[in-house]
């Protein structure tokens, strides 16, 4: 962008107003959408804990309006999830015109890959983690103890451990990145790997509730990402300029040949 086509901070501030509007009114509109479809998903949410309870259990809420704000939350989230595409388009058009062609072609990418691997851990906790998870702690009740969850209760600790999913399984896509920058290469994750595992598990020890299974379900998966990443700093990262010298020479050698 040349000097003369500089917009000036005021069209910045009124071209990101406009797209804050848009969004918010997006999301608005999934509200109201998802608000008329409550009960359905928030029965989609619990369904992993209502698969593993004891018939005849069930959830409870403790005070007037925590099924009312409760089921509030479940349609703002789903409110979110459908203005995402929204969002995205809107956060394109602010930053697009000020971003190279090849920044252009590469955020693109980006964009959907993060959005893959964050579904993919979501998904992944609420397939997998959840029914373990949630069978284990029933586990403890007994003839004299009964487990009585809350709407509220259920819904914060659900999307807790959804979100923790899909941000750690961003991680080949960081990695990549710091490869990409020259932070990390193929032969320090390697060297460093056994250092990554005992970083895993104490991360999930944080991120989960403090139980084993859950803890091993989200490690081992960072485990199996953590080998993806090393494959893609191989195929993106930066080549050391060593290694690009001697590349060159040698091709310069074969020329002369």
């Amino acid at each position: 962008m040349s000097d003369n086509d500089k917009i000036p901070f005021t069209a910045h501030l009124e071209e990101l107003r406009k797209r804050l509007i848009i969004s918010f009114v997006a999301i608005g509109v999934g509200f109201v959408l998802s608000y008329g479809f409550k009960e359905y998903l928030f029965g989609i949410l619990v369904h992993p804990l209502q698969s593993v309870m004891q018939e005849g259990d069930t959830l409870i809420y403790t005070n007037l309006p925590e099924a009312f704000f409760t089921y509030l939350k479940v349609a703002l989230l789903t409110g979110i999830g459908l203005a995402t595409p929204v969002l995205l388009y809107q956060f394109w058009m602010f930053v697009a015109p000020g971003l190279y062609d090849k920044e252009k072609r590469l955020l693109l990418p980006i964009v959907f890959l993060c959005s893959f691997f964050f579904i993919g851990g979501a998904l992944f906790g609420y397939f997998i983690v959840f029914p373990w998870g949630f069978k284990f702690f029933l586990g403890f009740a007994t003839e004299t103890i009964r487990p009585m969850p809350s709407m509220k209760e259920y819904l914060g600790f659900a999307a807790k451990l959804l979100i923790a999913f899909g941000l750690v399984f961003e991680l080949p896509l960081v990695i990549t990145f710091m490869a990409r920058m020259g932070i990390v290469s193929v032969a320090f994750l390697k060297k460093h790997r056994k250092y990554a595992v005992l970083l895993f598990f104490a991360g999930a020890a944080i991120l989960t509730p403090p139980d084993v299974v859950t803890q091993v379900m989200m490690a081992l998966p960072l485990m199996l990402l953590y080998e993806i990443s090393i494959i893609g700093a191989r195929i993106f990262g930066r080549r050391p300029i060593g290694a690009a010298e001697d590349e060159g020479d040698a091709e310069t050698g074969e020329s002369d040949a």
